[in-house]
């Protein structure tokens, strides 16, 4: 599943653009899931009584000794295949409910022997007479006699008690009839809606992942119980029925009803449950063949689809999926593979196997519309999802604690995969910016967690949830890049292959891995490891958090400490390393590349490579490979600034961006002075590339939420505006006044980095070029002529500078939005307001699903939050309305976790700890969900904050105002 990406990378790199994310500030990703709204009981009707004696159970305290109180299943029976036949009802029923009718059969084998079939079921009504499920035996076993079932609601479970045991090795199946809501809560079996041409369009779909397939039918919805699934969708006739696999031959008309289809697909391979998909839907398609042969198709809505929004995703599936056929050495295990761009998606994406699902702003691009960003946020997630069809789909993880593997691998293989189909936008560096140092910012608080937890510690569905974090997603990805760039790619790739042919079809955990990579490893002579793969990377997935190198140039030694953005903070999560790591240190001297040296899991060692002379200079961390932060001795710091201010060329790229955000992290840390940090942003002046000014931008976007309502912020605009200028006219000068776009992606994106820190700092002329193109819209709706890079920059500020006509404009504009990258740009520049009343009614915009989809709330909210204005105004709104958001979006939504992280960011005084305080003390019986960890994390970065603002407040305003020559 994509972040949201996270977010997720949608509107990623324009967010920033306003310097209201902190660099402490986990960003949304890819990857979120909606909260179960169970808006009926268990046992309520759905047109359908219950029937039999099945007796629900709703106990809120567990007797632990009895199976069926277990989140776990029991391995006592193993699911071998299941015949599931579907029909959802697009119209409302009598009561007003869309519901699908279904039945299952299930065959397992008896593992062990036993009287009890625990098998998952949620919110599912059982319509059979007499008992819900029929057993019978296969291949002459005689099944015992039912004696009574039971729905056990907290952990899931439709348990069949038996008058006699199963026998070990016997075969049996169970069958089911049963009736669902097919709710709007984007999980399980759902529906989701659209307008065309004025028409509601009704559309059934899925989202397993992780624990919804149980609400689809009842199954072993546990990721190791692999099974093959043959499904039969029944739909009207004018529909189109999708799922994981080609149908078996075309629908054929409906017993009794011809209005109806019934569409049989080919049998799936083995496969988890969370993996399973089907959409009923009048969605349109295009297609083509990749050169393997397998047949790629791009669903969406017709208009979509006739406008040639899906163009841009289908010419690139086929280069990903040829690219990931050859890099894994193993062909792609389907026939066919859909894309299909969904209204309703509360995830970014989802890798269902042959059948993924995407929010339409991750799978449709419209190039008159649509932004360069937009085009590498649709690349980067297909190339995610399309990584999972072999890592995650073929060969999957045994249990949810090791989703790291999972999830951390494609999102460090997805840029691999789009780089393959976009080569000249060098995106393989952006995982240094999107990830590597947006995670580190959450993993150097002491609240973080390891990349691997215990099975014993994941077994909730709320636990299961939380896994799906920034750590899973992005440390995941920072770590591998970096086991990948030290085993080299080579050696990599074949441990990895090795990996994939053996455990085909089935379920790993992580020390399989590391054991093929081992493998590999030791069929490479030349390549020499201080240690095995296994204790290599057991420090960096055991223990949480990261090193911090500490070079002293005079004496050439080099030492490692567990970095802490809060030094005084309690770590209280004990490791068995002790918080030390084995180090690949890559360097350069001189701008001249050295070899490569291994801290060996000490704190300290000594060596010749980084002891300096006279003006030699060394820098660590090429190309930030390694998942760690790196200071120096002051001299040498001293050093680095003088390279920079005289020739920044003699220091690649990305190490410009990495000593800006290391020293402003060892600034947060109290390690480094602040004006150290600050001095590695005099060169900028000088700058034109991307990442650095990112780096800088984003470093300097806490240091705005810290100061943006106190006598710091003036000084702090001026020098902004002073650093910027030239920039802001390289910019006008390449793209001729603001008409022409420049020719690469990283110079496009500086360019909007130029115009919104120019107007966000008040740049006169920028804020009349805002207004200007925003009135000419106004004075001609139909014809927007502004580029869509610049959109959400311009509405934004145009917004901020506009009063009321501007908003309802824009709000207009938004309402009528065909395209949701359009639609996405004018939702978060409608948050950029500076009216109060015109906040407020927008929030209250967020709780009405008819003004703004219900997948989108959340980020609505944040960036209503991330407005210096709107922050108040969100945070009485989320204690007002505690309840019903959590129980909306809490229960399982990674989006939601960001909510609470976003809406306290600015909280830097102790009134503001008091209040976070007393809401977690006023929402305990309420609770907080997946949301748990992100509302500890804001406690302690609260508290870390009124550290640093009482500890800089005077140096930073005295460096910036000395440094605030205004132009």
């Amino acid at each position: 599943m994509a972040k949201g990406f996270y977010i997720s990378k949608s509107l990623g790199i324009l967010g920033i653009l306003l310097g209201v994310a902190a660099l402490c500030t986990i960003v949304t990703l890819s990857v979120v899931y909606a909260n179960e709204k169970n808006k009926n009981a268990e046992n309520s009707s759905l047109g359908h009584p219950t029937s039999g004696p099945v007796s629900p159970t709703t106990a809120t305290t567990l007797d632990q000794s009895q199976p069926w109180n277990r989140y776990r299943l029991p391995t006592t029976l193993m699911p071998e295949s299941y015949r599931v036949w579907l029909r959802p009802h697009l119209q409302p029923n009598d009561q007003g409910l869309y519901i699908f009718q279904g039945n299952s059969t299930v065959r397992f084998t008896c593992m062990e022997a036993t009287n009890l079939i625990i098998i998952h079921s949620r919110n599912l009504n059982y319509t059979s007479q007499g008992h819900p499920v029929t057993l019978r035996g296969v291949g002459g076993s005689r099944p015992p006699e039912i004696d009574k079932t039971e729905l056990v609601v907290l952990t899931d479970y439709l348990v069949v008690h038996l008058k006699g045991d199963l026998v070990v090795g016997s075969q049996y199946e169970m069958d089911s009839e049963f009736v669902g809501e097919l709710a709007d809560d984007l999980a399980g079996f759902y529906r989701s809606e659209y307008m065309d041409g004025g028409v509601k369009k009704v559309v059934a779909t899925t989202q397993m992942q992780a624990t919804d397939a149980r609400k689809s039918f009842p199954c072993f919805d546990e990721p190791a119980m692999k099974a093959r699934f043959n499904i039969t969708i029944v739909h009207p006739n004018n529909f189109t029925a999708l799922s994981n696999m080609l149908p078996k031959g075309p629908s054929v008309p409906l017993d009794g009803d011809p209005t109806w289809n019934v569409t049989e697909f080919e049998p799936t391979p083995r496969m988890s449950t969370y993996l399973l998909a089907y959409i009923v839907s009048e969605f349109t398609s295009i297609q083509k063949e990749t050169l393997n042969k397998v047949q790629i198709r791009v669903w969406a809505r017709p208009s979509a689809t006739t406008e040639g929004h899906s163009n841009y995703a289908l010419n690139v599936t086929g280069p990903i999926l040829d690219f990931f056929s050859q890099y894994y050495n193993t062909p792609y295990p389907l026939e066919k593979s859909d894309q299909v761009a969904l209204p309703d998606f509360n995830a970014g994406a989802m890798e269902n196997w042959g059948l993924v699902t995407y929010r339409e702003s991750a799978l449709l691009f419209d190039p008159l519309s649509s932004s360069s960003s937009n085009k590498e946020r649709v690349v980067t997630v297909i190339a995610h999802e399309l990584a999972h069809q072999w890592f995650g789909n073929l060969v999957t993880v045994a249990w949810w604690n090791d989703l790291w593997l999972n999830e951390g691998f494609a999102s460090y293989v997805e840029y691999l995969g789009a780089d393959y189909a976009e080569p000249s936008w060098n995106l393989k560096d952006l995982i240094v910016v999107n990830d590597v140092y947006k995670v580190m910012a959450v993993d150097a608080l002491a609240s973080s967690h390891p990349l691997s937890s215990p099975a014993s510690e994941v077994n909730t569905p709320a636990q299961i949830s939380e896994q799906f974090d920034t750590i899973a997603y992005s440390k995941g990805a920072s770590v591998l890049r970096m086991l990948s760039s030290f085993l080299t790619e080579d050696v990599f790739r074949k441990g990895l292959v090795s990996y994939l042919h053996t455990f085909a079809y089935n379920n790993t955990n992580y020390l399989d891995l590391w054991e093929h990579l081992q493998k590999a490893v030791d069929d490479t002579p030349s390549l020499k490891l201080p240690n095995s793969v296994r204790n290599i990377m057991d420090r960096w997935t055991l223990q949480m958090g990261f090193p911090l190198i500490t070079v002293d140039t005079n004496k050439g030694t080099i030492s490692q400490k567990h970095f802490l953005l809060d030094p005084e903070s309690n770590v209280t999560r004990p490791s068995e390393f002790n918080y030390l790591w084995f180090v690949p240190i890559s360097s350069v001297k001189n701008g001249k590349e050295q070899e490569e040296y291994w801290l060996q899991g000490t704190k300290e060692a000594q060596n010749k490579l980084f002891q300096m002379e006279n003006a030699d200079w060394v820098l660590l961390n090429i190309n930030v490979t390694g998942y760690y932060q790196v200071n120096y001795d002051n001299n040498n710091w001293r050093k680095i600034q003088n390279q920079l201010q005289s020739d920044s060329s003699a220091i690649p790229v990305i190490n410009r961006a990495q000593i800006i955000y290391d020293s402003f992290n060892l600034a947060s840390a109290q390690i480094v002075p602040v004006t150290l940090a600050l001095n590695n942003t005099l060169f900028l002046i000088q700058e034109k590339e991307y990442m650095p000014w990112q780096a800088a931008l984003s470093s300097l976007s806490y240091f705005k939420l810290m100061f943006d309502r106190s006598e710091v912020y003036g000084p702090m605009q001026r020098y902004l505006r002073r650093q910027v200028r030239p920039l802001f006219d390289y910019f006008k000068n390449v793209t001729k006044n603001w008409v022409e776009r420049p020719q690469t992606l990283m110079e496009q994106y500086n360019e909007i980095n130029a115009i919104s820190t120019a107007c966000t700092n008040e740049i006169e002329e920028c804020g009349e070029l805002a207004l200007n193109l925003f009135t000419d819209w106004m004075s001609h709706p139909d014809n927007n002529t502004i580029h869509p890079n610049l959109r959400f920059t311009i509405y934004c500020n145009a917004i901020a500078l506009g009063g009321v006509e501007k908003w309802d404009f824009a709000w207009e504009q938004f309402r009528k939005a065909t395209l949701v990258n359009e639609a996405d740009k004018l939702r978060s520049a409608l948050a950029c307001s500076k009216e109060v009343w015109i906040l407020n009614r927008y929030l209250s915009y967020t709780l009405n699903p008819n003004l703004i989809r219900k997948q989108d709330a959340t980020s609505t909210i944040n960036n209503i939050a991330s407005n210096t204005v709107g922050q108040t105004l969100v945070w009485d709104f989320i204690r007002s309305n505690w309840k019903k958001l959590f129980e909306d979006y809490g229960g399982g939504s990674f989006s939601f976790s960001n909510l609470i992280q976003t809406v306290t960011q600015r909280f830097s005084t102790e009134y503001e700890l008091q209040q976070l305080e007393q809401f977690k003390e006023n929402n305990m019986d309420t609770g907080f969900g997946s949301g748990t960890r992100a509302l500890e994390q804001a406690l302690e970065k609260t508290k870390a904050n009124i550290k640093w603002v009482n500890q800089n407040k005077q140096e930073v305003l005295r460096w910036f105002t000395e440094n605030s020559i205004d132009s």
